[in-house]
């Protein structure tokens, strides 16, 4: 195999292709954007140079197995998480050049769904000891970077983004017209904290008189889930699944809907009949109800709504996150307002700023800005603010919107990143000997 790298012919010394092997943590949305689609966009893009298997249940003590392999990509673990010291050192031994990849932090903050059964499991301490035993690891952002770095440093470690494939259908925009400004928010159900910064504006709005303006749109909405029954005499555990009015998205709607103060009655028995479908009159409704998708599908949600909103909580975990939401709204060139605040200082410009002159009270705009941003310490009512900025000003809409796709169509495509990735991957091999270089 013949490659070109930052000018340079690289040849495999013993194979006709760079062999790598993909362990993804799970099949839904991590395994996809970090494992699966990035490597199978890999080997579609440079056929000639490297083979792409994936594994889910990778036999990781078997060197006969192993040895195939110049490269092993796992996120988080290559299995058990006791057993990982022993596996790398396996694989050093077979020449094998391992790449955890990690996008989260490993603890997440104590409102998190899943604080309690990561902080029990001790699932957060098994992920950090990883950093620290990684030879070499992979993340979103400079954020993160820097604090896998302290952590481990010792380990090489770099940025390969989140990227979007913009030849898949789910992110073609395609909006539906509407003649309300509608706004967005897309995600999954451990986002409650983040959320609730919103709480009031649906009432603001509505007292302004404005609401007949807006239409509040959630996607993802999903009632799957168990409950957990503790018996307190005996201690044994029990589950049942989860009722409507205990789910997380039943708390999301109530947000948006002002606890369905905002919305007909008829509208409201429908959202608490909890019944799939959508209600006949959504169009004349400030808010609509949308129902999770698969991950190779959910974007396409973005069609529904003209400005994705992004509130998120100050702390640890949401700070190193990755940016994701604006790569998603880029690509479907949808405006944004966005929180001030970690992966969302990254790439988004503020397209109104204060002026340093106290006696001028406007904002000025900045013709390059592609976000309306939103101060950690400020609450609902500038969020309000920025709504009811973009519902007097359609033209600021359409500005945002084309500006913020021109930030992110290039950098991260997934053809871009999976050229960084190639060039990482050669580079590893390189620097191993197990490929050679000539000029």
């Amino acid at each position: 195999m013949e490659s070109y790298t930052n000018g340079k012919i690289t040849t495999l010394k013993t194979k006709s292709k760079i062999k790598v092997l993909v362990v993804p943590s799970d099949r839904t949305g991590v395994g996809y954007f970090r494992s699966t689609k990035p490597h199978v966009t890999l080997e579609e893009l440079y056929p000639e140079e490297f083979h792409v298997d994936i594994d889910y249940a990778p036999k990781y003590n078997n060197e006969e197995w192993l040895k195939q392999y110049d490269i092993i990509h796992y996120h988080r673990t290559f299995g058990p998480y006791e057993e990982m010291e022993e596996t790398l050192n396996r694989l050093d031994k077979l020449d094998i050049v391992s790449f955890m990849d990690i996008d989260d932090h490993w603890s997440p903050g104590e409102h998190h769904p899943a604080y309690t059964i990561i902080k029990n499991s001790g699932m957060d301490v098994k992920i950090k000891n990883n950093i620290k035993l990684a030879r070499n690891v992979i993340t979103t952002t400079n954020l993160f970077t820097d604090l896998i770095k302290k952590t481990n440093p010792n380990a090489n470690v770099f940025i390969l983004p989140n990227a979007i494939d913009p030849t898949e259908s789910q992110y073609t925009p395609n909006p539906e017209p509407s003649e309300r400004l509608r706004i967005g928010w897309l995600g999954g159900s451990s986002h409650l904290r983040d959320l609730e910064i919103l709480k009031g504006v649906a009432s603001k709005l509505k007292y302004e008189g404005l609401i007949d303006k807006v239409q509040f749109v959630i996607c993802g909405f999903d009632l799957r889930g168990t409950m957990t029954m503790i018996d307190q005499q005996t201690g044994k555990q029990t589950q049942r699944p989860i009722k409507p009015m205990e789910s997380v998205w039943y708390q999301y709607e109530k947000i948006f809907t002002d606890d369905y103060d905002t919305v007909s009655e008829d509208y409201k028995n429908f959202l608490l009949s909890f019944k799939k479908g959508e209600y006949p009159g959504i169009q004349n409704e400030p808010y609509r109800r949308v129902w999770t998708k698969p991950i190779t599908t959910y974007a396409s949600n973005y069609n529904l709504f003209d400005v994705s909103l992004a509130p998120i909580e100050e702390h640890v975990f949401n700070k190193v996150k990755s940016q994701l939401k604006v790569i998603e709204a880029g690509f479907h060139k949808k405006a944004m307002i966005a929180q001030d605040y970690g992966p969302y200082q990254i790439d988004l410009i503020p397209y109104l700023n204060k002026s340093n002159n106290k006696k001028i009270q406007e904002k000025i705009v900045n013709p390059e800005g592609n976000a309306l941003l939103v101060k950690t310490s400020k609450n609902h009512k500038d969020w309000y603010k920025n709504i009811k900025t973009l519902i007097e000003n359609p033209s600021m809409v359409e500005e945002l919107r084309n500006n913020l796709h021109n930030t992110v169509k290039n950098t991260y495509s997934i053809n871009a990143v999976c050229k960084s990735r190639k060039e990482i991957y050669v580079n590893s091999l390189i620097k191993k000997d197990i490929l050679t270089t000539t000029l």
